[in-house]
């Protein structure tokens, strides 16, 4: 395997030189004049790759760090836009209002190979088709403190949806900057909003905040997918004493958006609304026995409903209306319990135990059994010991149920040799699984009128099995403090093996509409797919004010057809410029670049568009300045300037207009103030 990681990986590798020099070369001419405090002398500190606090160059995976400067630095409105900075993440708009978020690709309509977490807490729903409702996720951009991305595997460390990787969103501690913060924004393409953002210390340690915000917009010209969302959280933290701290967060959001064609064949697909409501209240208990010990405990619950309904007609000579739903009702309940201590000289323990029960509502999408549920328990283990100096070892394991599932062990092991300081390696093997979510295995839609069954598109198959991966990793991690500049290199192979994807069973044959809309089911790919490559980020701050940062994903992929092929981007890259000008100014200068990507499966299968690569510019230009006696910010924000193109094609509205794009982008330009008041 190792062999064939090297020999995808050099097809690649004369990009590789460029993007290192280009980082160190800007630098170079600047590095006596740089002041060094405004470098990071110390790699960050990241939590999420074995639920260790450790430096990225100690730590057994490949980690992106999106922080509160880069966060604000380019002002975007929305999760997804930041994780395109991210090396690997293939993400994608079907329409203004919904984002397709991977890494390496892979995934289905509903991406969920990927753990998500916030605080921790997983924000993957039944009700979201067991994927991510980015749009509706009850957390305001405003309250963001930092974004950790694992980029590859994390199932030992946090189970089935980790398969391909973890994205950690992490809120800010609600001491953290006290006072008031107001900022309000407008633009073109029905763009308005608003935030309130407050916290206050609290007496012994401690503090509150409150964040609120409302914001809505017209979507992509031509399209119907206009959206407005209103988001509202609290944050608690407290000091019980020397050992022990509680933090909660109660968490909303309420919206509407627009879906669908006008012209879908029959209408399965027609304009209609969808209401939404997502909810979490989440607690953690930290217990704090010594210097070296610590003891978590968390519990969480999250209510998401969905309520989205439409009519359809039944082709001629019927024409007679058919009632549509996508309704559903999902509540997770979980609680983990998580040890960590130092159980000598040169070793760290982390081990834990996590029980979740997900229950959801939809009678349309479960014929029959509108009510399904499922329970998931794991064990997890990690163990960190330093061998000698510069050598560190990282075994983990977890071992998860899902209902009656056989049990599945998900072992991982690394090791990390820092040459000097500035120079790490790491290699590691790690093996994971993906249980079918509930929908791939249960889901069971037909459309009925007058008893008689018109169409069933999604059919069920109780008969999935897990999908495997098995990922070897080769990485380096290096800084130059003289250049300012950071840099990170990952080679990687994984082989999947009973991928999980969507056939289409044209066999299967019902009254009126199975040659127009063919039923199909999810199934197991008999031969394994392949994903090899290399990807790498350079983080460099040549100049007081300056900051360069590049990403660039090659993947090598192969796989039993080439539709299954194009699930994934050959390439992905990102150049991100951020400068502080005189007089208060700043700008920020992001150009991204997305291979030819078919993103999804689509409702009917058969039908197959690949997007044609594209190239798109954002943009920012702010300035501070003092509004009477609050310090006030003035910023300019546009997205997808590069010209209009297609991210991620609707299949089946694609097939009736041919090869021009249906759902193209468009630019979005808004003016944001933002106010703090003293």
């Amino acid at each position: 395997m190792f062999t064939e990681l090297l020999r995808g990986a050099a097809r690649a590798a004369h990009a590789l030189p460029f993007a290192f020099s280009a980082g160190c070369l800007a630098a170079a001419g600047s590095a006596g004049a740089a002041d060094e405090k405004l470098f990071l002398a110390d790699l960050p500190l990241v939590l999420t790759p074995s639920r260790l606090p450790q430096p990225l160059n100690e730590a057994p995976a490949a980690v992106t760090v999106i922080d509160r400067d880069l966060i604000q630095a380019t002002g975007y409105r929305d999760i997804p836009r930041l994780l395109r900075l991210v090396p690997g993440m293939q993400v994608g708009q079907e329409r203004g209002d919904s984002h397709w978020v991977t890494y390496h690709g892979m995934g289905n309509d509903f991406p969920s190979w990927m753990q998500v977490l916030i605080d921790g807490r997983s924000v993957y729903s039944p009700g979201s088709f067991n994927g991510v409702d980015w749009a509706a996720l009850p957390i305001a951009i405003d309250e963001i403190e930092r974004i950790e991305v694992v980029r590859g595997t994390n199932s030992a460390a946090y189970g089935a949806n980790a398969f391909l990787g973890v994205i950690n969103i992490i809120t800010r501690d609600s001491a953290d900057n006290p006072g008031l913060r107001l900022a309000g924004t407008a633009g073109n393409a029905g763009i308005q909003g608003g935030s309130l953002s407050w916290s206050q210390s609290l007496a012994g340690g401690g503090g509150l905040r409150l964040n609120a915000e409302a914001r809505q917009d017209d979507g992509f010209d031509r399209l119907h997918d206009s959206q407005r969302f209103n988001v509202v959280s609290l944050r608690g933290d407290k000091s019980l004493d020397d050992r022990n701290e509680l933090m909660f967060r109660l968490a909303a959001s309420e919206g509407r958006r627009q879906l669908g064609y006008p012209d879908s064949i029959y209408g399965n697909n027609a304009e209609r609304s969808a209401d939404s409501f997502n909810g979490t209240f989440h607690v953690q208990w930290r217990h704090l026995p010594s210097a070296d010990e610590e003891l978590l405990v968390h519990f969480y619950r999250n209510h998401d409903r969905t309520t989205e309904a439409w009519l359809a007609t039944a082709p001629p000579p019927f024409s007679f209306k058919v009632p549509l739903d996508r309704n559903r009702n999902a509540v997770r309940d979980n609680v983990e319990v998580q040890h960590r201590w130092s159980p000598g000289p040169g070793w760290r323990v982390v081990w834990g135990l996590e029980a979740r029960h997900d229950r959801v509502e939809s009678p349309f999408l479960y014929f029959g059994a509108a009510r399904q549920q499922s329970s998931l328990a794991r064990l997890f283990g990690q163990a960190e010991w330093r061998l000698r100096p510069g050598w560190l070892v990282n075994a983990s394991a977890l071992v998860e149920r899902t209902d009656d599932n056989a049990p599945r062990f998900s072992p991982r092991l690394f090791a990390n040799w820092q040459a000097d300081a500035d120079h790490a390696l790491r290699a590691g093997y790690a093996r994971a699984w993906r249980e079918p979510t509930l929908f791939e295995r249960n889901g069971d839609v037909r459309a009925m009128a007058f008893g008689l069954l018109l169409v069933r598109p999604y059919l069920p198959n109780p008969d999935l099995l897990a999908s495997r991966m098995d990922s070897l990793e080769l990485g380096y991690v290096a800084r130059a403090p003289a250049w300012h500049t950071q840099f990170d290199l990952r080679l990687f192979h994984e082989r999947i093996d009973n991928y999980i994807y969507r056939v289409s069973h044209p066999e299967y044959t019902v009254p009126l509409l199975s040659r127009t809309l063919p039923s199909a089911r999810y199934e197991n790919l008999g031969e394994p797919v392949t994903l090899s490559g290399l990807e790498y980020q350079v983080d460099s701050r040549p100049f007081p004010g300056t900051r360069l940062l590049f990403s660039h994903a090659l993947v090598r992929r192969q796989a039993p057809t080439a539709a299954l092929a194009q699930l994934t981007a050959p390439y992905t890259a990102s150049l991100t410029w951020i400068q502080d000008w005189p007089a208060a100014w700043s700008t920020t200068l992001s150009v991204l670049r997305m291979g030819p990507l078919a993103g999804g499966t689509g409702f009917v299968p058969s039908l197959q568009y690949v997007s044609r690569p594209y190239t798109t510019v954002d943009a920012r230009l702010a300035r501070r300045f003092d509004l009477g006696n609050m310090p006030a910010t003035v910023a300019l924000v546009a997205t997808n300037l590069g010209g209009r193109h297609q991210e991620i094609a609707d299949r089946a509205e694609q097939a009736m207009h041919g090869s021009e794009p249906v759902n193209p982008t468009s630019p979005q330009v808004w003016l944001t103030l933002s106010l703090q008041p003293r």
